[in-house]
């Protein structure tokens, strides 16, 4: 059977996939079994294998149990990428208490706010921004401090305590994920606020043990299943990949920060297929491209804006990367020259893009790996494993319309969430008898190939027309003096909304803003044509890589308002 027939077929009325009745924070005990002594972590000078991730996790379970932390309750997790990060998530997860993910450079009202929001009463931080965890988490019970060392604290009214003295509370006897259920909630994941207002998204165990087990046939070409023994095993299935992962073997350079969605399912993903997680720190191309050759890494996660840096960066000529198999991209549409110039930078690997998104916990399409699978260029490929999507007229959701006709898509699933944190109507206006509205406008080929086309409500009407900036993005940064290009919607009055766009020159380049809009208007219809052209340094992207295009349009209201002042 080939991939785009199992991806095909309806979640409602064929199951492809058999997904585990298990939670997440029973994970680490499985991957103990599979993988031993085999390093799962490596971060800087130091090495986790995956008997002592299980160890390790399971002690921080058991000192959060011994302060009466378990199912029911909320642990904030405010760290970078770091071995901490990995243990505390599945330890709090192990404990049956769910995880609040937050954005380590998020500011004192903000990180309160989704204190209060999640009711947390435990909470993981590092040195760094433990002052704003303190000043911001009055209610919290205790703060834990993962880098620092038990003997640095002698303050008695410090609200902090080291790890190391965390965890010298007696062992508890609960057990494993004690009270947790597949239907409860494994973590709430904030939405990025692009587009509006944060919201937090309320992820449960069998959503992430569903896209995981989703992305293992997907990625790997295996199934997981239980064996007699209640242990989780992978077992080939008859489509396995061409080229992918191969459980047991190889390694992923992680740069993208683990409170995001992207990243933190793929660490499960690639965690439960035995891939050793290198973790790179703040994203340097240079530093990365020598971890890549380095570990030998085969499998490689990131957004477009990575993939640009890495491409263009001098050391790609000079590095070997002959290890990497797959260079996968999300997060933000990979447009056509950083697509080009990652082929040629990365030439034994697979570049295929994906889409997903928080509100269905990571991964919804992906172009497939397997023998009989098809890239095209451009398509964010099928739709993974038991998955269902309907391109529905904008306004008319019960409309469905047919291949090649752009509309919002809207997607099924077993990996699809259960809807938004003390936000009931958002909720029902997005998920909508088992589908979620994605907010996506796309279409799909005669082959079920899906195209993204923009965000919903990124589309301009511009004198009755609809008008897709990143439609106009690909078009701009294949000028020779773009490095790159977003485009946003301007007030025009009674016309609509006008495109702008916002460049970066290429180092020594300069920006000619008139010869830049008659390259464009030559490729384009009249309507599409950009009206303006704004010159920046760059563009500005949010930690997971996608453009902040609330910002731009900030500043293009700002202008306008300052130039309708001085008339």
């Amino acid at each position: 059977m080939s991939v785009a027939n199992i991806a095909g077929q309806s979640s409602s009325t064929t199951t492809v996939l058999t997904y585990p009745d298990v939670t997440v924070g029973e994970l680490p005990a499985h991957m103990a079994v599979l993988y031993g002594d085999r390093p799962a972590v490596i971060d800087g000078a130091r090495t986790l294998t995956y008997r002592q991730l299980d160890q390790q996790t399971q002690r921080i379970a058991s000192a959060l149990a011994a302060r009466g932390v378990g199912h029911g309750d909320m642990v904030v997790l405010y760290l970078f990428n770091s071995v901490d990060f990995i243990l505390a998530y599945y330890g709090s997860l192990r404990s049956g208490a769910s995880v609040t993910l937050v954005n380590p450079l998020q500011p004192v009202a903000g990180l309160r706010a989704q204190i209060v929001e999640t009711a947390a009463r435990i909470g993981f931080t590092q040195a760094e921004q433990a002052p704003r965890l303190v000043e911001a988490g009055e209610t919290l019970e205790a703060i834990i401090v993962v880098d620092r060392a038990a003997t640095a604290q002698t303050d008695p009214t410090d609200a902090t305590i080291a790890l190391a003295e965390f965890l010298e509370a007696p062992a508890h006897a609960g057990g494993v994920g004690t009270g947790a259920s597949a239907g409860d909630i494994a973590h709430i994941a904030y939405t990025g606020g692009t587009t509006g207002v944060s919201k937090g998204v309320r992820v449960l165990h069998r959503n992430v043990i569903a896209n995981v087990t989703q992305m293992i046939g997907w990625r790997a070409g295996h199934a997981v299943l239980v064996d007699d023994s209640a242990a989780l095993r992978l077992e080939p299935r008859g489509d396995g990949p061409g080229r992918g992962v191969i459980p047991g073997e190889g390694a992923t350079i992680v740069v993208s920060p683990l409170f995001h969605a992207h990243a933190l399912i793929n660490m499960s993903f690639l965690l439960l297929c035995g891939v050793t997680q290198v973790l790179a720190g703040r994203f340097d191309p240079g530093r990365m491209l020598e971890l890549i050759e380095k570990h030998r890494a085969t499998y490689i996660t990131g957004s477009p804006a990575m993939w640009h840096a890495l491409a263009t960066h001098p050391d790609v000529d000079t590095r070997d990367t002959s290890s990497v198999r797959v260079m996968s991209s999300g997060a933000a549409p990979i447009d056509p020259v950083t697509l080009r110039a990652s082929s040629a930078g990365f030439p034994t690997a697979a570049v295929v893009e994906g889409y997903g998104l928080t509100e269905a916990t990571c991964l919804v399409c992906s172009a497939p790996l397997s023998e009989g699978g098809e890239y095209r260029l451009g398509s964010v490929g099928l739709p993974t494993y038991d998955t269902d999507i309907e391109i529905r007229e904008a306004g008319e959701t019960e409309v469905s319309l047919p291949a090649g006709e752009r509309g919002v898509l809207w997607v099924r699933g077993p990996q699809v969430t259960d809807g938004y944190l003390d936000h009931p109507e958002a909720t029902a206006a997005q998920y909508v008898d088992g589908w979620l509205n994605t907010g996506d406008i796309a279409y799909r080929d005669d082959d079920g190939y899906v195209f993204i086309c923009d965000r919903a409500k990124d589309m301009l009407i511009y004198k009755g027309y609809n008008v897709y900036p990143r439609e106009l993005e690909d078009i701009l940064v294949t000028h020779p003096a773009i490095s790159a290009a977003a485009v946003v919607g301007r007030d025009a009055g009674a016309v609509g909304q006008e495109p702008v766009a916002f460049v970066v020159p290429k180092a020594d380049q300069r920006i000619d803003a008139d010869e830049v809009m008659a390259y464009v208007a030559e490729k384009v219809l009249p309507y599409k044509k950009i009206r303006d052209v704004m010159v920046i340094d760059a563009l500005p992207v949010s930690t997971a890589g996608k453009i902040q295009k609330v910002r731009l349009r900030e500043q293009v209201r700002g202008e306008h308002r300052d130039h309708t002042a001085t008339r």
